[in-house]
């Protein structure tokens, strides 16, 4: 299936682009891993989740930073990059086309710094330095979650978890062509992983760094809050929200008070589509053919992400999540609304939800008691007693 995606993407991509390259040679890798998973004994094996990553990650990586083609997110962060050392934002004060705009928020332009202060070399560009900070992240969500010995009742491990979790293609695609969210969704699950564990100080600041990356990651703050205040209580809940609003509000409110209008125009106008220059980001969605279709449908999209979101918002205080599961489950459905609704968005976003829907239930696995594969309770935050502060569970999604 991954390679009937992969052919699908490449046959259907611009010829010379990014996406086209890596859908020829992603089909050939995917091709090859079921090859060798076929004649395999072992579900889940490791060499076809190796060959998998080399053929749909690796191999296209090496491929486009060699003959220099990515994704525009790469230029966009770079400049912003070389905008902030240089003017102190990441931000032209008047962008009139595309590439001159930067809708992520200020953290982003970090990946930036390598290509700034050492040129433009194989190992300072921002897409590699994504994929670092995915990879990161990832790893770090399984340390926090398992041993090195700990595996799921199908035997995988963590560290084949994070192989097989970066050859999936809505992961592989954007790590090889230089997409932005790969470190963003890494660092929601972290976040969500230290949430498992009962530390709500560390998931907020993971959430935090996310939040100050871009704004795909602050509808998952309400949704981790109200995770912490029904199963570890309001001091947890308020420690969580502390940190991660606390680093995203840091990183981001100086550049936004030292050009508010330059933060304005890319980082709110541009990402909802309503500034002059139309968002490169455009899918045949809802969202989309509203703005197509129906009269003032710019300002219908909003109101209707704002219906969402309160929604979303008013099933968090009537039935709060109760585990790391339900709550990856809660935030992927607000990110689906928003994604359908967004005038300005891109099918690549599904990386989002996908992940929320995947990643944690395999977190959960990893975790679980290897008799029965009954639930693991997680230990005490803050000297409670487990059984009086309602730690999450692994098992049960509500």
């Amino acid at each position: 299936m991954s390679a009937v995606v992969a052919l699908a993407v490449g046959l259907s991509s611009p010829p010379g682009t990014a996406q086209e390259a890596w859908g020829l040679a992603a089909a050939l890798g995917y091709g090859c891993a079921a090859a060798v998973a076929a004649r395999s004994t072992q579900a889940w094996a490791r060499v076809p989740a190796v060959i998998a990553v080399l053929g749909a990650a690796v191999v296209p990586l090496t491929y486009l930073t060699v003959v220099g083609t990515a994704q525009m997110e790469v230029g966009v962060v770079e400049r912003g990059a070389d905008l902030l050392l240089s003017n102190g934002t990441p931000y032209h004060a008047t962008p009139r086309t595309v590439p001159e705009f930067n809708p992520y928020l200020p953290g982003m332009s970090l990946f930036g710094i390598p290509h700034v202060l050492f040129g433009d070399t194989p190992l300072t560009g921002a897409r590699l330095w994504f994929g670092i900070g995915f990879l990161a992240a990832a790893l770090g969500t399984v340390r926090v979650l398992a041993k090195r010995t700990d595996h799921t009742p199908h035997g995988i491990t963590g560290g084949m978890g994070v192989l097989w979790l970066i050859a999936c293609p809505v992961v592989a695609l954007p790590l090889a062509i230089g997409g932005v969210d790969p470190p963003v969704i890494g660092l929601i699950c972290l976040a969500l992983a230290f949430a498992h564990r009962g530390n709500a100080g560390r998931a907020g600041l993971a959430l935090g760094v996310a939040a100050a990356l871009k704004w795909t990651a602050w509808p998952a703050i309400p949704v981790l809050v109200a995770l912490f205040a029904v199963t570890r209580g309001g001091r947890a809940a308020v420690r969580s929200a502390t940190g991660a609003l606390g680093i995203a509000v840091l990183c981001t409110l100086p550049v936004a008070l030292g050009d508010t209008g330059a933060f304005y125009q890319n980082v709110v106008l541009y990402p909802l589509g309503l500034g002059p220059t139309a968002s490169s980001a455009q899918s045949p969605l809802l969202g989309h053919l509203i703005v197509s279709l129906v009269p003032n449908g710019k300002a219908v999209t909003v109101v209707l992400i704002g219906l969402s979101a309160l929604g979303v918002g008013i099933s968090l205080l009537a039935r709060p999540p109760r585990s790391t599961v339900a709550a990856a489950d809660r935030l992927a459905l607000g990110l689906i609304l928003a994604i359908l609704l967004s005038p300005a968005t891109r099918i690549g976003y599904a990386i989002y939800p996908i992940v929320l829907l995947v990643w944690p239930r395999f977190a959960a696995a990893l975790t679980a008691a290897p008799r029965g594969n009954a639930p693991r309770a997680a230990p005490p935050a803050d000297g409670q007693d487990a059984t009086k502060s309602g730690a999450p569970t692994v098992a049960r999604n509500s």
